[in-house]
C-alpha cells in the first residue's frame, strides 16, 4: 500500500501518533483517550466506528441509528469516508476480517 500523506501531517501530529503507537494494550488506550479526549469525544470515535462496521455488513441507515442512536448526518458522513475518504476506515475493517478468518 502506497504510504498516505494527510493534509494535517506535520512534527506535531506525529508525535500524537507515535504516542499512540506507543500503547501495548486496551488498559493503556483507555488511560491515555481518557486524559485526551473529553467523554463526549469518546463516545463519538466508538459510535462513528460502529456506524462503519454495521455499514460495511450492509445494516440499513435506519437500522443503525435506532441501534446507536446516530444521527442520519453522522451516518452519511461515515459512508462518504467509507467511499471516498482517506482509507482508514477500510483499512482496519478489512484487517479485522482478516484476522477474524485467522
Amino acid at each position: 500500500m502506497e504510504p498516505y500523506v494527510s493534509k494535517l501531517q506535520g512534527p506535531e501530529m506525529d508525535d500524537v501518533f507515535d504516542a499512540i503507537l506507543s500503547l501495548k494494550d486496551r488498559s493503556e488506550c483507555y488511560r491515555f483517550f481518557e486524559d485526551v479526549c473529553t467523554i463526549g469525544e469518546q463516545l463519538a470515535i466508538a459510535q462513528r466506528w460502529q456506524v462503519a462496521r454495521h455499514l460495511d455488513e450492509g445494516m440499513t441507515y435506519q437500522d443503525i441509528s435506532r441501534r446507536y442512536n446516530a444521527s442520519t448526518a453522522t451516518i452519511s458522513r461515515v459512508n462518504r469516508c467509507l467511499e471516498y475518504g482517506a482509507g482508514g476506515y477500510r483499512l482496519l475493517l478489512d484487517r479485522l476480517k482478516q484476522k477474524e478468518s485467522e
